[in-house]
Formats: C-alpha cells, structure tokens, sequence
C-alpha cells in the first residue's frame, strides 16, 4: 500500500515537473534585429512584459545620453504610446526623434522627487494602452523592480529602468536583463567626413545568458543596431564576458 502511495506521488510529482517551463518561456520578444545579439538572448530578444535595466556607464556618457539614446531606440521598434517618468525633464527630444522615437509618442511625467519616479512607473505599467514605461533613477532596489515587474506582467508592456547615477554600483533586483552603453572609437575615414557613432553594448547580466558585449553602430532614424561593415564579415572572435553583478 505504502509503495502504491509512493508511485503515485512520484507520477504527480513528474507531471508537475513536466508541465513546468523556464521563467518567461512563450512571452513576446523584441529582437534587436543584430543576428549575434538576438541569438545570445533567451527567446531571441528583449522580453516584453518584463523590466529591464539599462546603466549609464563611462566618462563620455553626457551623464546617461547614450542610456537614454539606447532606450529610445528600442522604443522606437515597438508601437505605440510611451510613458517616461524623470524627476525633471532633461531630455533632448530632438536626439530621441534621431533614433526614431518621435515625440508626439511620448508622454512625460515630471515628478519634482525621484522617489516618485518608481511608483508613477508602477501606475503607468497598469494601464494597457502603454506599450512601454520608461523611468530615471539612481538605484533600482529588490522589492520596487519586483513590484514593477508585477505590474509588468499583468499588462504586458515593457518596462526601461536607466539608471543615471549610483550606475557605477549595480544591486541586486529583479530586472530580466542589464546592460550598459559606453561609446567606442569610430574608425577612420580614406576621406574627410563623418562616419556613424560606434557603442561598445555590454549585456551585464541576464537570466538565461551569461554576459557578453557586441561593438555595434548607434542607431539609425529606424531605432536599429547594426555591427559595422568593416566587422560583419570577419569570423566571430571568442566572446568578451563580464562578470556579472547583483
């Protein structure tokens, strides 16, 4: 009887097992549209329905510029309205529409206290009409990146955390993803000019990815990534990985 009993709870156990799915498995993705990137990411990209952090990183960043450029261009990939809350608007909309996030999509929240900046977050990731919130803060601690990606689940829209200062310190919270954007040298040109921007885009942390980082083109007017030409045809070169922290 005792061993009927034990088989039993075993079956009920493996079809328990077998029903489970790794976190976030059949949710929508963003692809960045870079072949090696999207296919180094759980899915095949960005996931929507989830937080993800972007840090701003290195003494060229103007202070989280290319964050905000970074974010803007995934924005810029994915329809419909936007919501993005900054304690005080600093944004340059002009540079936003450059990667293609025009400003009629985008609706500010200026809350005054960056303590507010997470909680307005919250209230705009409930309502579906938003396809994305954006938010600006120095830290993004445990228990608010988890309230957010409740929230985040329950409409399904994407939420940007940039981080702007304190970046140099990552914590632990519950952010899908974190990357940092850094700007890289551009090659020289066989004749006078100006060539596309270079970033070197690092992947920090990941769940279901180990870190790893891409040179790429900053975005065109479209919002799209691209590795540069003198690079695309070379043979892929082992990975450069980053600890990841938090």
């Amino acid at each position: 009887m005792r061993q009927a009993e034990r088989e039993r709870q075993l079956a009920a156990l493996r079809e328990r097992i077998g029903g489970l799915a790794p976190e976030g498995a059949g949710r929508p993705v963003l692809p960045f549209g870079v072949a090696d990137l999207d296919a180094h990411l759980p899915g095949g990209g960005l996931r929507l329905g989830a937080v993800h952090e972007v840090l701003a990183a290195g003494p060229v960043d103007g202070e989280g510029a290319l964050a905000a450029l970074f974010a803007a261009a995934i924005l810029a990939r994915l329809p419909g309205p936007v919501l993005w809350c900054l304690a005080s608007r600093d944004l340059f909309a002009p540079g936003l529409a450059a990667v293609g996030l025009h400003p009629d999509r985008v609706l500010y929240a200026e809350t005054r206290r960056e303590a507010e900046v997470l909680p307005t977050m919250e209230e705009g990731l409930r309502h579906r009409g938003l396809a994305a919130v954006v938010g600006e803060v120095a830290r993004l601690g445990l228990t608010p990146s988890r309230r957010l990606q409740l929230a985040a689940e329950g409409s399904g829209g994407l939420a940007l955390v940039i981080r702007r200062w304190g970046a140099a310190v990552p914590e632990p919270n519950a952010a899908a993803t974190r990357w940092s954007v850094v700007a890289a040298p551009s090659p020289a040109l066989p004749v006078p000019g100006l060539s596309r921007a270079r970033w070197t885009v690092a992947l920090v942390r990941a769940r279901g990815a180990e870190p790893r980082t891409w040179l790429l083109e900053a975005p065109d007017a479209k919002g799209h990534l691209r590795v540069p030409a003198d690079l695309a045809d070379r043979p892929l070169a082992a990975p450069e990985r980053r600890a990841a922290a938090g």
